[in-house]
C-alpha cells in the first residue's frame, strides 16, 4: 500500500553525487551500482536539514551505464542493524512524515510559562492538572517542511540513471548504538547488501 499519495508534492529525489565513491557504502549488482550514505535520525534535503526520532533515513544513489533505466521503488530496500536475524523492511515515507521535527522551530513562549516561576500562585493550576500538551507547529511552516522532505525522496518507476533520494525505515534507538549496519537492495538489478562502516 502507498501512502504516497497522501502528501500532494512531487517526488524528485536529490541531485546524485559525482560518483558511487562519494558515498559510505557502494555495491555492484546486475551492471548497476548502488551507493549510501547513512543519515541516522537527520533529514537531509536541498531546502534544509530536519529530524525525526522514529525513523532513520538512508540516501541511496543508482548509477548505471549512459542512458541506463532502472525500476526503482522504497520497497526495495530492508536494512539489518547490529546482525539482527531479521532485517527491518523500509517504509513508506508518508509514515516518516508524521514525526518529522525542524530543529530550528522554537515554539512561542506561551504567557503562562513566562510568569516567574518562583512568586505565589494566586489561585488555579493545582499540582495534579494535566501537563499541557506541547505546543504544535504551525501548518503553513509543517506543510513546507513535509514538501521539502517529499521532494527528497527516492523517486519511483521506471528512471534514467543517476538517481538519488531518501529511503526511511522505522528506528527509535540512537544513532550511536548502532554497530553494524547493512542495507539489502533486491529489486529489478537483482539482490545485493551494502554494508557500512561504523
Amino acid at each position: 500500500m502507498h501512502l504516497c499519495a497522501q502528501v500532494p508534492g512531487e517526488v524528485h529525489g536529490v541531485p546524485a553525487r559525482a560518483g558511487a565513491e562519494d558515498y559510505q557504502a557502494k555495491a555492484e549488482v546486475g551492471g548497476v551500482t548502488i551507493a549510501a550514505d547513512f543519515v541516522g535520525h537527520a533529514v537531509p534535503t536541498p531546502g534544509g536539514t530536519f529530524t525525526n526520532e522514529d525513523y532513520v533515513a538512508i540516501e541511496v544513489a543508482f548509477y548505471g551505464k549512459p542512458e541506463a533505466k532502472l525500476k526503482l521503488t522504497w520497497e526495495d530496500f530492508s536494512l539489518r542493524v547490529n546482525g539482527k536475524k531479521m532485517p527491518t523492511p523500509a517504509t513508506p515515507f508518508g509514515m516518516a512524515l508524521k514525526s518529522l521535527k525542524d530543529p530550528e522551530w522554537q515554539p512561542p513562549v506561551s504567557a503562562e510559562e513566562g510568569k516567574s516561576k518562583g512568586g505565589v500562585s494566586g489561585g488555579g493550576g493545582g499540582a495534579n492538572d494535566p501537563k499541557p500538551l506541547p505546543p504544535k507547529m504551525p501548518f503553513p511552516l509543517r506543510r513546507a517542511m513535509e514538501l521539502k522532505v517529499t521532494k527528497a525522496v527516492l523517486a519511483e518507476g521506471e528512471r534514467e540513471l543517476p538517481q538519488a533520494g531518501l529511503v526511511f525505515f522505522p528506528y527509535r534507538g540512537k544513532d550511536e548504538g548502532i554497530r553494524q549496519l547493512e542495507l539489502i537492495y533486491t529489486g529489478a538489478a537483482g539482490t545485493v547488501t551494502l554494508t557500512f562502516e561504523r
